[in-house]
């Protein structure tokens, strides 16, 4: 843990010394605030955050996490700074928890911010607590899968844009197509589709529902592409 603090802290410096963070911030809320006005904050709409958490959100996540993960390693590889990085006494493993859980801490600020809309639907409305802190669960793991993925590829090139670009198109089938794809199979191939769903597991939280598989699910697959990215940053050393 002594390693993995260092590079932590370099990353949230990284991210809160710079405006580019506190643009990405008030950009994240402007757009979820047009959703939140569009869908929810209307006259005799039910008071409730579900369809932005459900519908919204992972699209607006799977845009904007890929983005901030993009430079984790990606800058490092085209700086030349990974050299230094890797002679210092960290393992591969520190230098990819320290970024992710940087990365992760500043998602959680991001996050953090769209409770405003929460409070502002509780002033008109009865809000259902529960189902909120079941919602922000599910964001919470949803990050962090995003963002396990995206260091991942920002690990496999110091092209930035190739980095988002892979990020966004493997997300965008984990995340809608498999499910499409699953509801057109049927027996082992439709179960299996199923499972490797990232809404089939995501939906469950934004209705209230904290299942140990979806969790087990998500705690898993985050830290296959952690382990992933380890094991490339590990051959980069041999090179």
């Amino acid at each position: 843990m002594k390693n993995i603090k260092p590079v932590m802290q370099r990353e949230l410096n990284g991210y809160f010394c710079s405006p580019i963070a506190y643009a990405v911030i008030t950009i994240f809320l402007l757009v979820l605030g047009i959703f939140f006005l569009i869908l929810t904050f209307i006259p005799g709409n039910e008071s409730s955050l579900r369809p932005i958490f459900q519908l919204v959100m992972p699209i607006i996540l799977l845009i904007f996490l890929p983005v901030l993960s993009m430079r984790l390693i990606s800058e490092e590889l085209r700086s030349g700074t990974i050299e230094t990085l890797m002679t210092a006494p960290v393992s591969e493993t520190d230098v990819v928890l320290g970024k992710f859980i940087g990365a992760f801490l500043f998602y959680m600020v991001m996050l953090a911010t769209t409770l405003v809309y929460a409070v502002i639907l509780s002033v008109y409305g009865q809000v259902d607590w529960g189902l909120i802190l079941s919602s922000y669960i599910g964001l919470l793991l949803l990050g962090g899968l995003y963002l396990a993925v995206g260091i991942f590829f920002s690990a496999c090139t110091k092209n930035q844009i190739i980095s988002v670009i892979c990020t966004i198109i493997l997300l965008l089938i984990l995340t809608f197509m498999v499910k499409v794809l699953a509801l057109k199979q049927t027996g082992g191939v439709g179960l299996l589709l199923h499972h490797l769903s990232i809404r089939e597991h995501f939906d469950d939280f934004t209705r209230g529902l904290v299942d140990t598989n979806h969790l087990v699910f998500f705690l898993t697959t985050t830290g296959l592409f952690l382990f992933l990215t380890a094991k490339v940053l590990e051959s980069r050393r041999w090179r």
